[in-house]
């Protein structure tokens, strides 16, 4: 056995008696993992296979260091040797599903990722030295000016998304690589140029992939090969030595039959069929499994890789240093722009938005049409400024689809180390503030104008900002569901139902000295928005205003109908109104920050305190064996 030493910031990966436990509510507490034992070396392409469920991802995650809040860990997974965290730009993890913005060019996306991970003593020019550099590995030079593509349009290919995917995780030339499912939805074709790409990308670097069904000619490009069976290890080693532990334990490959095919229809016990076991004999699928772990416990294999693993944990090699990246704001003005870009080009996001305001508005100011100054103008100018300030801004909903689609990049990004939660929503609502005001403004003078509200740029202007303000506060809170209920139809139903209440509580459908007294008025009626939208609306349309009554046959000031018809408070403002309305944006953004920065920390914990310790379930299955 050859001694293993890490050198030029190459990286050792090992992990020893690794057991890994899953706990619901619903199953109670499952053991995933079952005391796995490997290692990874620099310029090697390690594979995790093995049938659906037996533990490829899970390995690959608890490696990494990215395991879900719902599991609990055990077992020494030490890297050069030592117990350390694996730093920024040292290593990267591209997920199974390729999460990128439909709307940029393959160029765009691998430049703005370079701006974002690289440092700012780094020039320009040099990043986008690298970021070419990259896409040329990636055979990705062809398609630069393509978009990328997605439901909104076709872009390219399966398999150059999941080189895009790799490309943006590589910019940082990161020594350490994890892949889950890289062929994942690929034909045979474009599985093999991706790994071929793949495994080009290994001197000096460490590769670990879970695969699941390799063609023959992709196995050919693993060294070494993790094969797992119900978080078990059936075979660590070689790949290229995979076929004899098979046949020498019984089970030989047929001839012309892909490896990788024989191994897993042999370990799968998901359909416990009999194998043959000679002419005669015949085991069903679990026996069989239970052969080759023995098989496997008692080779010379194992016996090296226990070697291995302990010779590797003596050297104590060097410990990884975080490298530095774009400062915070460098990121937030690339995110900002990136933002920018992706809603100037994607239709649903406000384009559609604005060209379906644009009609509602019309046809409001079409319906209330120059209302005049009778007595019977004042319930027509109430009911069109709710309507603008509740269903018109209840419709900013519309664009929650886009914000969940940016939103999936953002958690890939940042659980990758590019950037946090800060830069992104600084980027997000700066980005979409110049589409609000669009949207605020045309279909806002469109219905305002036509309708004949009281003249005087002033009066407009607070009109408009009150509405840009209350669309604000929409995406400020659908960005909270988004960040609670990420299920896209069931987050659209929380902010739809929340947004309901809240309009109930105003103070218009039930003015606010008839509202209930408990929940309605206290506390909801004073946290929901519509109530300063209604009286910063209102107290703009009414205070100055006169309106004739033919009853009294004289005329009756605004601020009697503000005070004693809509029951407004008119001790202070409407610019108070909308000084409330603007603050209630910075706490819901500050709101989203929090239930980001929180759900990191929280949900891990309290569902570590709900589950047992790995090795309760250790104890449990040792008992029971």
């Amino acid at each position: 056995m050859s001694e293993i030493v890490p050198q030029n910031g190459n990286v050792l990966l090992t992990w020893e008696d690794l057991w890994v436990t899953a706990s619901s509510l619903k199953d109670g507490n499952k053991a995933i993992l079952k005391g796995l034992t490997g290692y990874a070396k620099p310029g090697e392409l390690l594979a995790i296979m093995g049938p659906s469920g037996c533990g490829k991802s899970t390995l690959l995650d608890t490696i990494a260091g990215r395991l879900g809040s719902s599991t609990t860990q055990s077992g020494d997974i030490l890297i050069n040797g030592r117990k350390q965290t694996l730093a920024y730009g040292t290593s990267a993890y591209v997920t199974q599903e390729d999460t990128l913005m439909a709307t940029l060019t393959v160029k765009e996306a691998v430049y703005y990722s370079a701006e974002l991970q690289l440092p700012n003593s780094m020039p320009k020019s040099e990043k986008k030295q690298i970021a070419d550099t990259t896409m040329k590995e990636m055979g990705l030079q062809d398609a630069m000016e393509t978009r990328i593509g997605g439901w909104s349009g076709k872009g390219i290919s399966g398999g150059q998304k999941r080189r895009v995917s790799i490309c943006i995780e590589i910019l940082t030339r990161p020594k350490l690589l994890f892949l889950d499912e890289p062929t994942s939805g690929l034909d045979s074709a474009a599985s093999y140029y991706v790994m071929k790409t793949i495994a080009s990308q290994c001197q000096g670097r460490t590769i670990i992939a879970s695969i699941h069904q390799p063609s023959t000619e992709v196995f050919s490009l693993f060294h070494s090969l993790c094969l797992l069976s119900s978080g078990r290890t059936v075979y660590f080693g070689p790949a290229s030595a995979a076929t004899e532990f098979f046949a020498l334990s019984g089970y030989p490959c047929p001839t012309l039959q892909n490896p990788s095919d024989h191994f897993l229809k042999t370990i799968n016990s998901d359909f416990d069929q009999d194998i043959e076991e000679g002419p005669t004999k015949r085991k069903s699928t679990e026996e069989v499994i239970n052969i080759l772990i023995k098989s496997y416990g008692d080779s010379e294999k194992y016996r090296a890789v226990q070697s291995q693993v302990a010779e590797i944990c003596k050297q104590k090699g060097e410990v990884l240093e975080k490298r530095s990246r774009a400062s915070f704001t460098t990121q937030s003005l690339v995110l900002t722009k990136r933002s920018f870009v992706n809603m100037s080009r994607d239709l649903g996001y406000y384009w559609m938005r604005l060209a379906v305001y644009i009609v509602i508005a019309v046809g409001l100011g079409t319906i209330y049409y120059d209302v005049g100054f009778s007595y019977t103008s004042v319930q027509s100018r109430g009911s069109m400024l709710m309507f603008v300030a509740t269903f018109i801004t209840f419709m900013a909903i519309g664009g929650f689809s886009s914000f969940v689609e940016e939103l999936k990049v953002f958690q890939r990004e940042k659980l990758n180390g590019h950037y946090g939660s800060g830069s992104f929503v600084i980027a997000n609502t700066l980005s979409a503030m110049p589409y609000l005001v669009l949207v605020s403004f045309i279909p806002g003078a469109i219905a305002y104008f036509l309708t004949g509200l009281q003249g005087g740029f002033e009066h407009f202007m607070c009109f408009a900002v009150v509405l840009f303000t209350c669309m604000m506060l929409v995406e400020s809170l659908m960005m909270i569901v988004a960040n609670i209920v990420p299920n896209f139809l069931m987050g659209l139903i929380s902010g739809a139902g929340i947004q309901a209440l809240m309009c109930l509580s105003g103070g218009f459908f039930r003015l606010p000295n008839d509202l209930p007294r408990v929940f309605w008025k206290y506390p909801l009626h004073y946290v929901a928005f519509h109530k300063y939208a209604y009286q910063g609306l209102f107290k703009n349309e009414f205070e100055g205003l006169k309106i004739h009554d033919e009853n009294m046959k004289g005329l009756i000031k605004g601020e009697y109908i503000l005070k004693y018809k809509w029951q407004m408070d008119m001790d202070y403002s409407k610019w108070v109104d909308l000084a409330i309305l603007l603050g209630m944006i910075i706490l819901y953004r500050l709101l989203f920050l929090l239930f980001v920065k929180a759900g990191e920390k929280v949900k891990p914990a309290v569902r570590a305190i709900m589950s047992n310790s790995p090795k309760q379930i250790k104890s449990a299955e040792t008992f029971a064996a």
